[in-house]
């Protein structure tokens, strides 16, 4: 009984704790615990270029538009249209797959956002 008695204490004292905001468990974890599960869009973009609608309108199957990203060059690695990381294309099982090289850190993230 005395056992049940300290438990519960312990339990209530946490509910507490966390009311009062003296919880000692990792404050960011617990924030971003309720976001783990939404979809986010991730593509990979290999290039880019800039051609005039003349250009465009006499694309036909079988036409190459140069890019530019040169061979061998790291891709871009976007989350939701917002770049995050640089990457080397590699295969696995007979599909693409990115390795990341290069992080982009939260703070040049938010730099990039404010231009």
């Amino acid at each position: 009984m005395a056992n049940e008695i300290e438990s519960g204490n312990q339990e209530g004292a946490e509910v507490f704790n966390e009311l009062e905001g003296n919880d000692k468990s990792q404050p960011q974890e617990k924030d971003l615990e309720f976001i783990k599960d939404i979809p986010v869009q991730l593509s990979v973009e290999i290039g880019r270029t800039k051609i005039p609608i003349k250009t465009l309108l006499q694309l036909t199957q079988g036409s190459i538009v140069e890019l530019d990203a040169a061979s061998g060059d790291l891709m871009d690695i976007l989350v939701n249209g917002t770049m995050i990381a640089k990457g080397e294309v590699v295969v696995i099982n007979e599909k693409f797959g990115i390795r990341l090289t290069e992080i982009i850190t939260p703070i040049e993230r938010i730099r990039k956002l404010n231009k």
